[in-house]
């Protein structure tokens, strides 16, 4: 019997680290798992809709453009809106609530979307560290 979890922003926020909620997300690196297909025209109708780009801009905002939603972590340019839970054709051709909710929805950088699809946690961003008083050498 197969368990499903259903993944929601509002437990993530109770994860307080960019590590815990990218274990949270991952996906465990189903590579080759078909999500579209040749129904990916279903998916490009979608991503350019209205609806969408208002809500994408809104999960931004709520997400203050960081990360995972996680303060520091800001994305300066190629920022995502990532489904915590993956979609298919079938949820978009029968408009499901869920694609819309931004209860199911995080921002990401797309080094982070790889990585919750593919698992490779060495591609998370690395926390900054400001600059100190002797921390280089010239040579």
């Amino acid at each position: 019997m197969t368990v499903i979890t259903i993944k929601a922003y509002r437990f993530m926020q109770s994860l307080t680290t960019l590590e815990e909620r990218f274990k949270y997300l991952s996906l465990g690196g189903r590579i080759g798992e078909q999500t579209f297909g040749f129904d990916r025209y279903i998916n490009q109708r979608f991503y350019t809709s209205r609806e969408w780009r208002d809500l994408r801009h809104h999960v931004i905002a709520r997400d203050n453009g960081c990360d995972l939603g996680v303060e520091g972590y800001e994305i300066h340019n190629g920022i995502l809106v990532h489904h915590m839970n993956p979609i298919g054709a079938h949820d978009i051709a029968n408009a499901e609530d869920s694609i819309f909710n931004p209860e199911f929805l995080i921002t990401t950088s797309l080094k982070t979307h790889n990585a919750i699809h593919y698992g490779d946690a060495t591609l998370l961003p690395k926390p900054y560290k400001p600059r100190q008083r002797g921390d280089t050498q010239l040579w």
